[in-house]
């Protein structure tokens, strides 16, 4: 085996305690979701569901943490286990920091977490929401943001771990782009959500009036900050939201 075979996508959105419920209240509300029930041992997990589509965004309550981000890799059980991909990520460089059956907790080389876990046939896209004022849009993106000394390490690893390269394979049929970009702000990786979106202008409005921040606006994106003060952008990028 060479890349794993990930058929879907999963992105995390990590809340400290303090901060949970505002947290999955906003991003509820500019995701048009609606929420699961809430599961794990102390009601920690639940999931954003998408008006169409499979849902691909998911909320988690962490203790003595600041929050943050990770992901889930769904591996295509037809053609690879989940201790197999495992294998493959560790023989790239990732560390192993939990099992359990079915699941696989690592990080990468420069340190983002991810979880590898057993595909169940998700593979509907869904469509973009249109908010009321604030035109249509979806959370398309999620970037890492990798300090610049360890960008080409962490650029090989996911490439050779997923085989996503330019717009090619299986990386089309994925909820969100997984994309990376030199930040130089942290001594480890760290991740963000981006939404394509018909007029940035109304969407940050928008998600102002929901409890967001504007933290700046550049010609092709503007900088965000949620309730839990948690960074994402809007761009000009639009793959899924037409004007």
């Amino acid at each position: 085996m060479t890349a794993i075979p990930v058929r879907w996508l999963t992105v995390f959105l990590d809340f400290p305690a303090d901060s949970f419920g505002a947290g999955v209240a906003f991003w509820r509300e500019v995701t048009g979701s609606t929420l699961s029930p809430f599961r794990g041992a102390a009601g920690e997990f639940a999931t954003l569901l998408p008006a169409d589509g499979d849902a691909y965004l998911r909320v988690q309550r962490v203790a003595g943490r600041s929050g943050g981000h990770h992901l889930d890799l769904h591996v295509d059980p037809a053609l690879a286990s989940v201790e197999q991909a495992a294998e493959r990520a560790v023989a790239l460089g990732a560390k192993v920091l939990h099992r359990e059956l079915g699941l696989v907790i690592s990080a990468s080389p420069g340190g983002f977490t991810f979880c590898l876990v057993r595909w169940h046939g998700e593979h509907s896209v869904p469509r973009p929401v249109r908010l009321d004022g604030g035109g249509a849009s979806r959370a398309d993106q999620f970037w890492l943001d990798v300090p610049t000394g360890s960008f080409e390490r962490e650029r090989s690893f996911w490439t050779a771990l997923t085989g996503w390269e330019g717009q090619g394979g299986d990386r089309s049929a994925q909820p969100v782009r997984l994309e990376l970009r030199r930040a130089g702000l942290d001594d480890r990786v760290t991740g963000h959500l981006a939404f394509a979106c018909a007029d940035r202008e109304r969407l940050a409005a928008r998600h102002a009036a929901g409890g967001a921040r504007i933290l700046a606006v550049l010609p092709r994106e503007t900088e965000m900050a949620d309730p839990a003060d948690r960074f994402y952008r809007l761009t000009t990028l639009p793959r899924s939201a037409a004007p």
